[in-house]
């Protein structure tokens, strides 16, 4: 072969070396283009509503809720059946979450928080928007006319939606769901009845507000409500969650809450006395405050913020610690937790573990 022949693959392949990098940085590192900016280069939240060539209201872009609350959480709301699935849900550590079965996730997806993949771009058309999640699914809806699906055929994990305009406020009404998701992460299951109704307003650039409203007269006793503040993420992207390729999947999570609580581990009163206080440290950058409170002689962890980023209308979550041995405990959050003494004795730490590791919280009372 001669020589020439030899070396071209070469070069070409050193080329390809030699852009790949710059390339790969700009990807992650890429500053979107018509993004409106303050003085200092950040993104200018507060600047006008951009709009549509047609003058609508521009909902494009890369979204996640910050907060969600409203009458959806009141557990008044809810028939008797439906308040014991979730009592259910919970003795199995909510191993029936359609994310943790790889299964789309329905609802709670307009909810969740970016702690639980609830990032989504939305991109718009004159006559249909897409909603794109990290886990690979999308909603389609229509914006070309056509009305709610009235006898649905096949029901769908994500529903049937269809939308209008209400000046600047769309509105989107879907049906069509099938019964195999949930409302909220706690386990609030549905029928087939299920019908919601979301109302979009962009205030400003970079903040929608999002009001949902659910009927399911199969599930709940009256119609409810949840609002949910979305908020703009300018210099984020989403990057795909494939949930089967996972080692720690479903199949090493089992076990239920009674199996766990009849091998718990004895702890004299005394001991446990020593655990209650307020901790406090950092989880990926935000402020945690974990309570520890001793009623009737078992520990209960109170965490601010909550664990998951889900909606509700307090923003704390409290669960009973099970002892797994004298300072090891778990919790219905899914979360571990290790007490830690100095070497005199004296409680000064509390380990929050997650499948991430060990994230340590001093005592501050």
């Amino acid at each position: 072969m001669p020589d020439y022949l030899k070396t071209k693959p070469l070069n070409a392949l050193f080329l390809l070396m030699l852009l790949s990098s710059p390339l790969s940085a700009q990807w992650f590192d890429w500053t979107p283009p018509g993004i409106p900016r303050t003085a200092d280069g950040s993104v200018d939240v507060n600047a006008p509503v951009p709009r549509t060539l047609d003058g609508h209201t521009d909902f494009s872009g890369m979204w996640v809720p910050s907060d969600a609350q409203g009458t959806l959480f009141d557990l008044d709301n809810y028939q008797d059946w439906a308040l014991e699935i979730m009592h259910q849900q919970e003795q199995s550590f909510f191993v029936n979450d359609p994310r943790f079965n790889c299964l789309p996730d329905g609802p709670p997806s307009y909810l969740a928080g970016p702690s639980v993949g609830g990032s989504r771009r939305i991109v718009q058309t004159p006559d249909f928007i897409a909603v794109l999640n990290g886990d690979m699914t999308y909603r389609q809806i229509h914006l070309d006319g056509r009305g709610p699906v009235e006898v649905p055929i096949l029901p769908s994990w994500l529903g049937y939606s269809a939308a209008h305009w209400e000046g600047d406020e769309l509105v989107v009404v879907s049906n069509g769901y099938n019964d195999k998701t949930w409302l909220t992460r706690e386990g609030l299951p549905h029928t087939d009845q299920l019908r919601i109704t979301e109302r979009y307003r962009r205030t400003d650039f970079g903040h929608i507000e999002l009001e949902i409203s659910y009927e399911d007269p199969g599930t709940l006793k009256v119609p409810v409500q949840v609002t949910v503040d979305l908020a703009y993420r300018a210099n984020a992207d989403i990057l795909e969650i494939v949930c089967n390729e996972s080692e720690t999947a479903q199949k090493h999570y089992t076990g239920e809450r009674s199996e766990e609580e009849k091998a718990a581990v004895e702890i004299p009163l005394s001991v446990l006395e020593t655990y209650v206080g307020t901790y406090q440290g950092l989880w990926l950058g935000n402020l945690i405050t974990a309570e520890v409170k001793l009623e009737d002689g078992a520990l209960f962890l109170t965490r601010t913020p909550r664990y998951s980023d889900t909606g509700g209308n307090t923003d704390s979550a409290t669960s009973p610690l099970v002892a797994q041995s004298q300072n090891a405990f778990d919790s219905i959050f899914g979360l571990g937790w290790i007490f830690n003494a100095d070497e005199n004795g004296n409680i000064i730490s509390v380990n929050e573990v997650h499948v991430s590791g060990a994230w340590t919280f001093s005592r501050i009372q």
